[in-house]
């Protein structure tokens, strides 16, 4: 058996904490010798304050899926990214698409923006001195995701123009309103996942996954078992087999400590 988990609005609660009940369910889980893989949307640099409940393993995924990482060692075991070139062909579809979309891209560095994009959150996260300048300058190295953000209320059909816009030239996602994130094409975290679990000897039919929102859809119907988080978007509870409770109710601890017996005393 092997637990994948998707992170915000999953395991982690609203305010981005986890829990002590939570984080002693994830302990004991892995004393029982059954991997808890991280699958997350998150980039590298928002992840330093949850590696320290990765176990043994030691692997989780992000971006998408674009990234698997050693986390012992601080490394990327793989990289699928979008090449330059490719990429910022991308870029200029849905520019062409969407002339207000703000464009960045998130590397293994960190995040490189043009001078239009805008994010408070992306402000305190990104290392001072983040590259900031024309895309064409800046994407030089393989991007784990191309980030487009659009300033108007609209959603869907911002998110639709820039679905139509990329076509089959890459992966298109999103998991927040206004954001749509743009992988290198056949990188979802279905895909990720499938490798490290063969990696581990793991079969698709022993994997129990978790998820809440359209990026997380490939990955619940990849695994034997899935599970919804209450509350989750509608096309998530429609994918998934089960309906776990919600988040800020400890949802994932509370499926694993009747999955696994070793956690069935810490809830």
């Amino acid at each position: 058996m092997l637990v994948a988990t998707d992170l915000d609005g999953t395991l982690l609660r609203s305010d981005g904490t986890v829990s002590a009940a939570t984080r002693r369910v994830l302990a004991a889980v892995e004393e029982a010798g059954v991997p808890v893989v991280f699958v997350t949307a998150r980039p590298l640099r928002w992840m330093d304050d949850l590696w320290s409940m990765v176990g043994a393993h030691g692997v989780a995924i992000v971006s998408n899926g674009a990234i698997v990482y050693d986390v012992a060692a601080r490394e990327v075991r793989r990289l699928r990214g979008l090449e330059p070139a490719a990429g910022l062909a991308v870029a200029d579809a849905v520019r062409a698409a969407v002339p207000e979309a703000q464009l960045a891209i998130e590397t293994v560095g960190g995040i490189r923006r043009e001078p239009g994009y805008d994010d408070g959150q992306d402000d305190v996260a990104a290392p001072a001195g983040s590259p900031v300048g024309p895309l064409a300058e800046l994407w030089d190295v393989p991007a784990v995701k191309l980030l487009v953000r659009h300033p108007g209320t609209d959603h869907d059909a911002f998110r639709t123009a820039v679905e139509a816009a990329v076509g089959d030239a890459a992966i298109a996602t999103w998991t927040v309103p206004g954001l749509v994130e743009i992988s290198a094409p056949g990188v979802t975290k279905a895909a990720a996942l499938a490798e490290v679990c063969a990696d581990l000897g793991v079969a698709a039919a022993d994997v129990v996954a978790f998820g809440d929102m359209p990026n997380d859809v490939a990955m619940l119907t990849w695994a034997g078992t899935s599970y919804a988080v209450a509350g989750a978007h509608p096309s998530v509870l429609a994918a998934a087999h089960h309906v776990a409770p919600a988040n800020d109710d400890d949802g994932v601890a509370r499926v694993l400590a009747r999955l696994v017996p070793a956690a069935a005393h810490l809830l």
